[in-house]
């Protein structure tokens, strides 16, 4: 188990990590507005990459490079990989309090993960918080209502990656740099959206969005490192509830920069997905054979 000093840190870079990618998350919608998902998202990574690996220089872990081809290391950045390219098609067409609530039931999604691998058994109180939660979604997407469509649901697959990504993050062991492990996945998130980009009509790159971009840049290479740093000594179970402290913050800028207003129905839909994340995990603390609460590989 975890000690005190170390679930204490893993809960400030969640808390940082959180704070870091709803910042991100508002200069690319802002970058969206423009560009194609394929071409932000190739974009940002350009800047990603030159930051990663100046970062890796810096610290000098550059002797440790060739750790990036470990395949669980490649398995995050895929999975990181997937969740950005869904997160930022979505995110141009939804408001960004309704992105970061979908987003928040990726530890419900951890969970179900856990029981589909077999790694974490299940009882009924759990299995009741998951159907809550669950519940909580539907009511913040609407299915049948006008908001609710192609990007609502890929905004839901993005969890689905968001949630493996985290279960793949305490498979790396301590010896692969956090520095490392993000530069791999810097590197595939923007393969990836090269790729998707070349179903899209890019616009001139030169315009005064590509400062957002290079902005987003910046937020999001320190988030991925505050959040893999998060997941590798602490208590998953300690740290993860940290996450939902983002939603307000989401909210406010959705507010302050396009006059968003989650109405009741969405703020009901919030608290259920809280309220049983944090219920989930409570669970997990106190279950003696739960997989889920600890990181053997830390």
């Amino acid at each position: 188990m975890a000690s005190a000093a170390d679930n204490r840190r893993g809960i400030l870079f969640m808390l940082a990590a959180m704070t870091l990618f709803v910042c991100n998350d508002t200069l690319m919608k802002l970058a969206r507005e423009v560009y194609p998902a394929g071409q932000a998202l190739t974009l940002r990574a350009v800047f990603a990459v030159a930051i990663g690996i100046a970062l890796v220089f810096v610290v000098k872990e550059n002797d440790r490079l060739a750790m990036a081809l470990k395949p669980r290391v490649i398995l995050r950045g895929l999975l990181e990989a997937a969740s950005a390219l869904a997160f930022s098609w979505s995110l141009g067409l939804l408001p960004l309090a309704t992105m970061t609530a979908i987003n928040m039931a990726s530890p419900l999604l951890i969970v179900i993960l856990a029981v589909a691998l077999r790694i974490e058994n299940v009882g009924w109180r759990r299995t009741l918080a998951l159907i809550v939660g669950f519940a909580g979604v539907l009511i913040v997407v609407r299915p049948g209502a006008d908001s609710f469509g192609p990007a609502a649901i890929v905004a839901l697959i993005s969890t689905v990656f968001t949630a493996g990504r985290d279960l793949a993050t305490r498979t790396i062991g301590p010896e692969v740099p956090s520095t490392v492990v993000s530069l791999t996945t810097t590197v595939l998130v923007g393969l990836l959206g090269a790729g998707f980009g070349l179903t899209e009509t890019w616009l001139p790159v030169w315009r005064h969005e590509v400062l957002y971009v290079l902005g987003a840049s910046l937020l999001v290479t320190a988030g991925t490192f505050c959040i893999i740093s998060a997941f590798r000594r602490s208590d998953v179970s300690v740290v993860s509830q940290y996450r939902y402290a983002v939603i307000a913050i989401a909210a406010l800028i959705g507010y302050l920069v396009w006059g968003d207003i989650p109405d009741g129905m969405a703020f009901a839909g919030i608290a259920l997905i809280i309220g049983s994340g944090l219920y989930t995990m409570h669970r997990q603390r106190k279950r003696p054979d739960s997989q889920l609460k600890l990181d053997k590989h830390a």
